[in-house]
């Protein structure tokens, strides 16, 4: 396999895939009502299928969380709508004095070629969510998370070093070797 679908047209994503699958990876992006629910399995499995319905086209799609231990695992897969209302300022400031700042990070991919179960990978970072702001680098609440092992946020870091912590990289390094087994 010499191309890959990605569900998103988001360029950090898209970069991530890129380098780790070590191939071209094709950004769509489909309007599809994507189900709630806790589940990042459950929620990139619906996805995977919904997508497949609208391109029928081999494809990989990614559902993320983020979940804070001071929350009893929320916001979870709530995380973008989280981010969207509060920004990462407030995500910081949600979080109570005294209370744990432990988080992890999940990312499952879904690949799904039209027929039985969509094929599921899944990685997970466990860190701490900093008490301000740090780097500009990255998407999303990158510049709020520090991985377990580093002093940095996401945001702090550049691609290649982030890597070497990222839970999408995880999955997509189970994607790749499962790609290369069934010869994709």
């Amino acid at each position: 396999m010499k191309k890959i679908i990605f569900g998103t047209t988001n360029a950090g994503k898209l970069a991530e895939a890129q380098s780790v699958l070590g191939m071209k990876v094709e950004g769509v992006s489909l309007d599809i009502d994507e189900v709630q629910s806790p589940d990042t399995a459950y929620v990139a499995t619906k996805k995977a299928q919904d997508y497949w319905k609208k391109i029928k086209k081999p494809l990989f799609v990614e559902d993320l969380g983020l979940t804070f231990k001071a929350f009893k695992n929320l916001p979870g897969v709530y995380i973008r709508d989280f981010l969207e209302n509060l920004g990462n300022e407030g995500l910081i400031k949600i979080i109570p004095k005294g209370k744990s700042r432990e988080a992890t990070a999940v990312t499952v991919l879904a690949y799904y070629a039209g027929r039985g179960e969509p094929k599921l990978f899944k990685g997970e970072v466990k860190g701490t969510i900093a008490q301000k702001t740090k780097g500009d680098k990255g998407f999303g609440w990158d510049p709020i998370f520090i991985p377990k092992g580093s002093k940095k946020t996401f945001g702090q870091m550049e691609m290649e070093e982030k890597n070497k912590y990222s839970m999408r990289r995880k999955a997509l390094e189970k994607l790749h070797k499962w790609l290369k087994e069934k010869k994709m």
